[in-house]
């Protein structure tokens, strides 16, 4: 059994509900322990889960969160920023699975958090676990 840590960035409850909702069900049915911690931002996704790394409490990780195009360039910052910290601890060997969702509109979220139509929570987890398993598998 191994123990996960669900990274959220929490500003749309409902949404963030839905993507943990899934995560959550992907690893528990595969037999893992799962805690949940809240960072403020998508930014701040990446630090947060080296900090936990750091910890040794965990051997696996779901980004969740979502951010929604408004009119300023803030989104592509945030989207693409996010993004690429994670790809950097992924690339340092850590089994995380990216469930940030990075929509043009609520709708879009909507479909793409439920786990009852496209559960990318319970996708990005299942991503977490294949990293796990081939980090485990290669050691």
């Amino acid at each position: 059994m191994a123990k996960f840590l669900i990274i959220e960035a929490r500003f749309y409850d409902h949404l963030n509900d839905m993507l943990i909702a899934g995560a959550k069900a992907t690893l528990t049915a595969a037999g893992h322990d799962v805690d949940v911690v809240t960072v403020p931002g998508a930014l701040e996704i990446p630090g947060a889960i080296m900090l936990a790394e750091e910890s040794r409490l965990y051997d696996g990780y779901v980004a969740i969160g979502v951010v929604i195009r408004g009119e300023t360039y803030h989104f592509e910052i945030v989207a693409g920023e996010s993004a690429r910290g994670i790809m950097a601890l992924t690339m340092d060997g850590m089994a995380i699975g990216n469930g940030i969702l990075t929509v043009e509109n609520e709708q879009q979220a909507i479909v793409r958090a439920d786990p009852s139509q496209k559960d990318k929570g319970g996708e990005a987890a299942k991503a977490a676990l294949a990293l796990l398993d081939l980090r485990e598998r290669f050691a």
